[in-house]
């Protein structure tokens, strides 16, 4: 018989425990709406006793998610369950989790109270939980460091006691793989009523092994995982959600073997999701994270690049539409090579012949050798070399904005635009979700009416960052936009960032407007 795994997430309650990363409600619902997307069997979604706000969203999420089991921590004291009763009490598929240590340097240094004493307060805890819902979960808190017998004993009376879910987490990630695999083994061995409920586990990152040492647990009869996306949590994290779950997707050969089955997860979410944890924790994506970070699908050295072009399954296991990423990337540095090269040219819309790109190619590896980073527009600055530089084909004249807190944000904005050695005033005004908003649809208004292009600018990052110090600091504003699959980088600079940002996005506009001069091949 095939065994299902349960996927928990504790994103909302261990990962908003990370430093920095606090969630109002608000931003807790819309993250527990995108989890029932993903679709998780469980949303451990706060510790509603810890403050007004955390009982608050899980008030929220248990009356608005459906779904999903939504469970809520307790400490193993009857304040802390009630409050989570009264927060759950609108779900119908509510779990009460409640945990206490069980490490003798937990039970000594901690909690200075005996083992029978411990004992005594989980039971309690969970006959008290029981009440009030028939899904309670009991963790041993620093379960790898307690002796083995006094955690079978635990084990076996709180499941006595109404139990139905047994937590067994790695609190400080001090676990090897086979060591914390050899533990469930030897738990659903001698645990004489285990088979009565869910053994779960919850793997901290301490030393990088979270999810290793969550995939050992499986194997060895865990049925539930614990948790978070991207990975975030308490000190150095929690096993990754998106790593067990590609790593049981990828491998389920290996997993068929051994009758597990796939979650049910929908992956394509994937990435979305973690892009809006991302976004509202403010805690960014390491480059190299596996299955989200900007790295995960994209290629440099060059014999990658070539075996990807050939045959994505030469160095990708997985494909990035399946995690919900549009396409791998092929990025173009000092390691590239002349195919990957190639096909940028191609992408770019330029008709080439063999000896073409050569001469480019050089120039490129020249350049590659300077810059970290090569852009769109740096290949083409380099077609264009023997054509001058980007024409200023537009000019700020002036703008007015009008915003602020009861206020819809509005700008006009007034361009020079010189075409055809004649220049051109013209003006135009709109609304925005923020003045930068504003004034880019306005400058969108003109340059769709005079200048002709075939789409719009589509914007895909903006930053802001301070260039000097003080109250009249100047600001730079680094703008990316996307035009007919190209990107093109802006920089706009002044003491009025407002003014920084349209210099930015007018920048952008004359790089694609250089475009449309001279024919750039003719000129080779």
């Amino acid at each position: 018989m095939n065994k299902k795994i349960i996927i928990f997430d504790t994103t909302l309650r261990d990962g908003e425990q990370s430093p920095g990363a606090s969630l109002n409600p608000k931003q807790k619902l819309e993250i527990a709406k995108q989890l029932t997307k993903l679709g998780v069997d469980v949303i451990e979604a706060g510790f509603p006793v810890s403050s007004s706000g955390d009982f608050l969203a899980v008030k929220q999420i248990a009356k608005e998610i459906k779904t999903s089991i939504i469970a809520a921590l307790a400490r193993t004291v009857k304040k802390d369950i009630d409050a989570c009763v009264e927060a759950l009490k609108f779900s119908k598929n509510r779990r009460i989790h409640t945990f206490i240590a069980t490490s003798d340097i937990h039970l000594k240094y901690k909690l200075k109270k005996t083992k029978e004493q411990v004992l005594e307060i989980a039971k309690e805890a969970v006959k008290y939980a029981r009440k009030f819902s028939d899904d309670v979960e009991f963790s041993c808190e620093d379960a790898v460091r307690t002796d083995f017998n006094y955690l079978v004993k635990v084990i076996e009376e709180v499941i006595k006691c109404g139990a139905t879910t047994i937590n067994i987490p790695d609190t400080v990630g001090y676990a090897i793989p086979s060591e914390f695999g050899e533990l469930i083994k030897n738990l659903m061995e001698k645990v004489e009523n285990i088979h009565k409920v869910v053994l779960s586990v919850h793997c901290h990152n301490d030393l990088g092994l979270a999810v290793s040492n969550s995939l050992s647990a499986l194997i060895n009869g865990a049925k539930q995982i614990e948790c978070t996306i991207n990975g975030i949590g308490e000190r150095a994290g929690n096993a990754s959600l998106e790593e067990i779950v590609m790593s049981i997707n990828v491998r389920k050969d290996f997993f068929k073997k051994i009758n597990i089955e796939l979650p049910q997860i929908d992956t394509k979410q994937i990435y979305k999701t973690s892009k809006l944890v991302s976004t509202l924790t403010g805690i960014y994506v390491q480059p190299n994270k596996a299955i989200v970070g900007l790295n995960a699908f994209s290629h440099e050295a060059g014999i990658h690049q070539d075996g990807v072009l050939k045959k994505s399954l030469t160095y990708e296991i997985m494909t990035p539409q399946s995690v919900g990423i549009s396409e791998s990337q092929l990025i173009l540095g000092k390691h590239s090579g002349r195919h990957a090269f190639k096909k940028k040219l191609i992408e770019l819309g330029f008709k080439i012949n063999e000896k073409q790109i050569d001469i480019l190619f050089n120039k490129f590896k020249e350049l590659a050798d300077k810059k970290k980073y090569i852009f769109d527009e740096d290949i083409i600055a380099i077609i264009q070399e023997k054509i001058g530089s980007t024409k200023e084909i537009i000019i700020l004249d002036y703008f007015h904005i009008s915003s602020g807190s009861s206020l819809i944000p509005t700008a006009t904005v007034k361009l020079k635009i010189n075409l055809k050695n004649k220049i051109k005033i013209v003006q135009e005004s709109a609304c925005g979700d923020g003045p930068v908003d504003a004034v880019y649809k306005a400058i969108d208004k003109i340059i769709k009416s005079e200048l002709k292009l075939t789409e719009l600018p589509k914007l895909t990052d903006y930053t802001l960052r301070s260039v000097s110090i003080g109250k009249d600091a100047m600001g730079e504003v680094t703008i990316k936009i996307k035009y007919s699959n190209i990107t093109f980088t802006g920089k706009g600079i002044s003491t009025d960032i407002i003014e920084a940002s349209i210099k930015a996005y007018i920048n952008t506009i004359n790089k694609i407007v250089s475009l449309k001069l001279p024919k750039i091949w003719a000129q080779l």
